[in-house]
Order: C-alpha cells, then structure tokens, then sequence
C-alpha cells in the first residue's frame, strides 16, 4: 500500500455521493417488496396520517427497520475490514480473517441448535467472539510488538484459530435435526431477515468511528511505515491492539447482528482505496457510508428478486463482490494503482 494523494474536492464530492446515495437507498428500501406500497401509502404511514395499525404503516416499519441493520451491518463490516487491512498490512484481509467471526458463529449457531431465544443467539455471537479475541491476544501476545515475523505470526495464529472454528461449525450443522438446520444454514449465510435493530450496534459503531478518526495520522503511520512506526513516535504495539479489538467488536457486533456477510469488508475498503487513495482521514468514513449503502442495496435485491421468496443477503453479496474484485485487480493491474 501506497499513500496515494488525491484532490480534496473529489473526497468531499464522493462522500456527499455516498450521503446522498444512503437516503435514496432508504427511500427504495422502504418503497420495494413483495406486496406493493403506493408513493402516497408510504408518504402517509411516514407523515402520521395513517392509522397505526394501518398495512401501510406495517409494512414501513418493517422495511425500514430491516434497512436500518443492513446499512449498520455493511459499515460495521466495511470500518472493520479497513482496520483489519491496516493492522496487517496485507491487501488480502478482511473482517473475519483473525477467526472473530468464526468465534461468534460457533456461539450462535450453538444457540440455535439448542433451540434457545433469539436474545441468546446474539448473546452467544458476542461471546465466541470475545473468548477468540482473548486466546488470539494470548497466543500472540509476542506478535504484537511487530518484527519481521510478527504480522505474518499473527496472521497464522489467527488463520488456525478460524479453521478450528470451521471444524465446529461443521460438528454443530451435522448434529442439528432437519427442524433447525435451515434457519442455521440461513444464519450461517448471512440473512437479516430474521434481525431487529439494536441501538447497541449504532453506539459500536459511532464509538469505533470516532476513535479511529482521532487516530488516523498513526493509522496512516502504522499502514505505511510498518514496523519503523515507533520511530515516528507511533506507539505501535498498543495502536495494533486498539485496531484488532475495535474490528473485533465491529465484527462481533456484525455477525451476531445478520450473520456471516461475506465480501463487504474485503471488496469495499479496495473501492474506497481506488476511488479516493490510501489516507485514512478519508478512507475510513468513506468505507463506513459505501459498506452500509451497499449492503442496504443487497437486502433490497435479496427481498425482491425472487419475491415472494427471500434469498440470503450473504448470497447477494458474493454475486456482486467476486466479479467486482476481479474488475478492481484488473484495474490494479493495467494502471499499476493500489
């Protein structure tokens, strides 16, 4: 990764885009669905000249509250992903790359095998993830510090730590009765049909987004300079873990909240990188507004394509990531542009 410099005209335009893109992408979110809502149905459930109870008015609260955890969804996993790629320092990184997610999916997908309210499956993702994040900081606890050898350490130390998850994600879709495996597949996936907001997601990911902005001249130091970071007055090993438990916590708060969405935290931070270049100042809330558009725009494909029947959000999404990865390789590999 370079510090690639851009005009600072383009990074407000772009992120006005992305803005105003989120409040379209609201306003076809709640107008689009299997059952049919009129402009001026939609306009008075919104206004409160509909009955409460009125279809209209169910069918908007619905709608936009579903749209509400996509959009925290995407932009928790697009800021986590660009944390996860500066912490490592490799191109190839994403959210669940450390095994988080795959914490979070054994203590979920457990929930839902024992048949246990839906507060447990959340309770349960939360927990997976932060008992892999403590054994992560543990067995590398050396790793952190950098060397030569200590971001590829951390890598595979957390690459083993999701293969293991794996293993028990298997163990538990292979012991779940034909009653429960669908919903679990689903979840696996990454479906958001079944979720509710939660404002605890909202306040994860405002604090996350704060914090990271505080620090982005570090962030940007620690990205590009590595392991002479601490030359340039970075506090590089406490920085390091800073970014692994606020992606962590991002990721966390992601997967117990819609599932395992793939794509969104590798594809977006290269989008936002290529469009806007590498400084962080920009990069971070430009990723933040284009993962939770882009998932929002997922949602709303995976509810009307094949209406009445809703597809898996997770789906959409790797349809749309792998071609759109491929095309930005391309790109990178024609213009010689990271």
């Amino acid at each position: 990764m370079t510090l690639a410099a851009r005009p600072p005209w383009r990074a407000l335009w772009l992120l006005l885009a992305l803005s105003l893109a989120t409040v379209l992408g609201f306003a076809l979110a709640a107008g689009l669905g299997s059952a049919q809502l009129r402009l001026d149905e939609a306009w008075a459930a919104l206004s409160g000249r509909a009955a409460a109870d009125s279809l209209a008015s169910a069918l908007l609260a619905l709608r936009l509250e579903r749209a509400v955890v996509a959009w925290h969804t995407g932009a928790a996993l697009a800021l986590s992903g660009v944390l996860m790629q500066a912490l490592l320092r490799n191109p190839l990184a994403d959210p669940y790359i450390l095994g988080v997610s795959g914490g979070a999916a054994v203590g979920a997908l457990l929930a839902l095998l024992l048949g246990l309210a839906l507060w447990w499956v959340d309770a349960g993702a939360l927990l997976g993830a932060a008992a892999v994040s403590a054994l992560l900081l543990g067995l590398a606890r050396r790793d952190w510090q950098g060397g030569p050898l200590g971001a590829t350490l951390l890598l595979l130390t957390g690459v083993m730590l999701s293969t293991a998850c794996s293993a028990l994600i298997s163990l538990l879709l292979s012991l779940a009765p034909d009653s429960r495996l669908r919903p679990m597949v689903f979840w696996l996936i990454g479906d958001v049909s079944a979720s509710r907001w939660q404002p605890t997601l909202s306040v994860l990911l405002l604090a996350a987004l704060a914090l990271c902005l505080r620090q982005t001249r570090a962030i940007n130091v620690l990205a590009f300079y590595g392991d002479d970071a601490h030359t340039l007055g970075v506090p590089a090993a406490r920085l390091r873990r800073v970014l692994f438990l606020t992606a962590a916590a991002l990721t966390a708060g992601a997967v117990a909240n819609a599932g395992s969405i793939g794509f969104i935290g590798l594809m977006i931070p290269h989008a936002c990188r290529f469009a806007l270049g590498s400084d962080h100042r920009v990069l971070l809330p430009a990723a933040t507004l284009a993962g939770g558009l882009l998932l929002l725009l997922a949602d709303v494909a995976a509810r009307t394509v094949a209406a009445p029947m809703q597809l898996p959000v997770g789906v959409i999404t790797a349809l749309i990531g792998v071609p759109a990865f491929l095309w930005q390789l391309r790109q990178v590999r024609q213009g010689g542009r990271a």
